[in-house]
């Protein structure tokens, strides 16, 4: 049963945060894409991972959480604002770096398959 409402609560943050970072922040180090790829809260609701995508560059990467990191407080003032929670979880921002691991993965796979088509 707790398993079930960390997951819903972290569905939940996920979705507001998205639409809080989009609308309604206005850091220009927060630019461009910004996605939030997951939420991993913990069991007693006093944490919340917060997993952020951004395509660029690694500086701007690190800019992003940056702003994200200075916005923490404003963040979790609006996610109380829309989530009915006794407490509010605190955030921890951390870059996501899956999606640049997928295409180098999958960039090495193409190279193999060419390489072996122009071996045959």
């Amino acid at each position: 049963m707790g398993k079930v409402r960390t997951n819903r609560i972290a569905e939940e943050i996920k979705r507001e945060l998205s639409q809080i970072i989009r609308s309604e922040l206005k850091d220009p180090r927060v630019s461009g894409i910004v996605s939030i790829t997951g939420v991993e809260v913990s069991g007693d609701l006093k944490y919340a991972k917060v997993f952020v995508s951004h395509y660029g560059e690694k500086e701007q990467q690190k800019e992003v959480i940056q702003g994200l990191e200075k916005a923490t407080g404003f963040l979790r003032s609006e996610l109380g604002k829309r989530i009915r929670l006794r407490i509010v979880p605190e955030l921890i921002f951390k870059l996501d770096e899956s999606l640049e691991y997928g295409n180098k993965i999958s960039e090495l796979l193409s190279q193999i398959k060419e390489q072996e088509s122009k071996n045959e």
